[in-house]
């Protein structure tokens, strides 16, 4: 899984970076999640969904894959027949959003996976590789840690931005070796502001993504603490 999880990374990473080579006004244009392109392409996906029996444009991931990485949309299988070329904000087309499905067997529905936490983790995982072990600092949860930075040679913890509130998020990693986000100051907000209603060991991560254009990238699921009601990292 780590392996895998690296190899992808890579691989995303390359094609995040071949964006350098997009002019300045054109480059500018690949990193902005437009509605109006989000909805362009869930109608390609509908049309396409309708056409060929249910099947969706998605390409095949194995079992395991995290939930939110698991339905990419196939862009070949819908250009130029529903739409003439993919978004300029996808990667395929040298943008910094990967387009996904959610709820696929109910009501498939097009978000963006942001490519901007790539680079970060990416490079995360390349100092762990070259120590030779993860320099695990405090425990978190069940099989979940902070790492000591100051051993992987930062001078200050590395972080990412949220697509949902812009502040500054964490990074974790698993007994496994494997980095997360740590979205809980991204939920806490949601769940302030929210009258939803979740139970104790309920995935509370789809507070994030039903009313927004993105999926929390990266991310473990979470749960609500039931005492205090507050996210916390979902044991299974």
């Amino acid at each position: 899984m780590k392996r895998k999880t690296l190899g992808c990374l890579i691989m995303l990473t390359a094609i995040f970076l071949s964006g350098c080579m997009y002019p300045k006004e054109e480059l500018s244009q690949n990193q902005i999640p437009y509605k109006d392109q989000i909805q362009a392409v869930q109608t390609a996906v509908d049309d396409f969904q309708k056409d060929n029996g249910g099947i969706l444009p998605i390409k095949t991931k194995e079992a395991d894959t995290p939930i939110y990485q698991k339905y990419p949309i196939e862009f070949k299988r819908i250009t130029p027949k529903y739409m003439a070329e993919p978004p300029g904000n996808a990667f395929e087309s040298g943008g910094i959003f990967q387009y996904v499905l959610v709820d696929v067997e109910t009501n498939p529905t097009v978000k963006l996976f942001d490519l901007r936490m790539t680079e970060t983790i990416r490079d995360l995982n390349l100092r762990i590789k070259s120590k030779g072990y993860p320099p695990y600092k405090k425990q978190i949860a069940k099989n979940v840690y902070s790492l000591d930075f100051k051993q992987l040679g930062y001078k200050s913890p590395p972080y990412v931005v949220s697509p949902y509130t812009n502040q500054n998020l964490s990074l974790v990693i698993t007994g496994n070796a494997e980095v997360f986000v740590d979205y809980r100051p991204d939920l806490y907000q949601e769940l302030k502001n929210s009258a939803k209603q979740f139970k104790p060991g309920e995935d509370i991560r789809p507070i994030l993504v039903n009313d927004s254009m993105f999926v929390p990238a990266y991310s473990l699921p979470y749960t609500l603490d039931a005492k205090t009601n507050e996210p916390v990292f979902l044991e299974e």
